[in-house]
């Protein structure tokens, strides 16, 4: 059996409570860049608003969205809709679909701070993968808005490569 060749990572979309605060956290703290500042779309005839009735389905009106990027090209699409709402549980493991995602940074302690400094949490202590052997670290955390994620020092190539859980 012939393996698929590996797809690439295109972008990740995550509703927040405040688009403007989202974008600033995301460009000032996180270092992404903007390349469509905010623009409302609303429901109507034009091709994007036919997709949107596509995605969400009748009725849902109006939001605001901008995009993002990471230094590696990943996107962030930023979506405010009027009736977004904070879930009781930020980080639903049990539940089935994306329960958070992960940014690298070499400097994980100073962007953590950049976070907590931000209005963001540290959810956990910074854990070391083969301590004494690798400077390998991860940090559960939030942003503003509840969103989890992780911080990672290294790739996650070379973090899992080597069997980080032994």
């Amino acid at each position: 059996m012939t393996r698929p060749t590996p797809r690439t990572f295109s972008h990740i979309g995550l509703s927040v409570p405040d688009l403007d605060r989202a974008v600033e956290f995301y460009r000032d703290v996180m270092g992404f860049y903007v390349i469509m500042e905010p623009t409302e779309i609303a429901q109507d005839d034009s091709d994007i608003g036919i997709m949107c009735d596509d995605v969400f389905g009748a009725g849902w009106g109006k939001f605001r969205i901008a995009h993002l990027s990471t230094a590696d090209r990943i996107g962030f699409e930023l979506f405010e809709f009027p009736e977004n709402y904070q879930p009781e549980n930020t980080l639903p493991y049990r539940q089935t679909g994306l329960f958070h995602f992960a940014i690298q940074d070499p400097d994980l302690e100073g962007l953590l701070a950049k976070i907590v400094a931000a209005g963001g949490k540290q959810r956990m202590p910074v854990r070391h993968y083969f301590p004494g052997e690798k400077p390998y670290r991860m940090v559960y955390v939030e942003d503003p808005f509840g969103i989890v994620f992780e911080l990672y020092s290294h790739s996650y190539e070379l973090t899992y490569s080597a069997g980080a859980y032994n």
